[in-house]
């Protein structure tokens, strides 16, 4: 019988239940305002990821807006945040 250590063994089980999911949208939720400041935060009203896709919601037209025009830096620093947590990257910002 092969010893794993508890760490591994933890991820192991992450990785092939379907916890993963919601463990994922807690990790962005808790760095959201690391990647894009406390303003942003503030006015996102939920985030998510799906299907390789980062969901943003507001509320707030003007925020909707400048989202739209940063989605590339979005995409870099949300990839480059989930890279150093294990996750798998994002493709695509989805703004509603």
């Amino acid at each position: 019988m092969a010893t794993l250590k508890l760490g591994d063994a933890l991820k192991q089980f992450v990785q092939n239940s379907k916890l993963k999911k919601g463990i994922r949208a807690v990790q962005i939720e808790e760095v959201w305002e690391e990647i894009m400041g406390t303003t942003i935060a503030k006015y996102t009203d939920k985030i998510y990821i799906f299907d390789q896709k980062l969901f943003i919601k507001t509320s707030i037209g003007p925020l909707k807006n400048e989202l739209g025009f940063q989605k590339v830096q979005i995409i870099e620093r949300v990839n480059e945040k989930m890279q150093a947590l294990g996750e798998a990257k994002i493709i695509d910002v989805i703004i509603q």
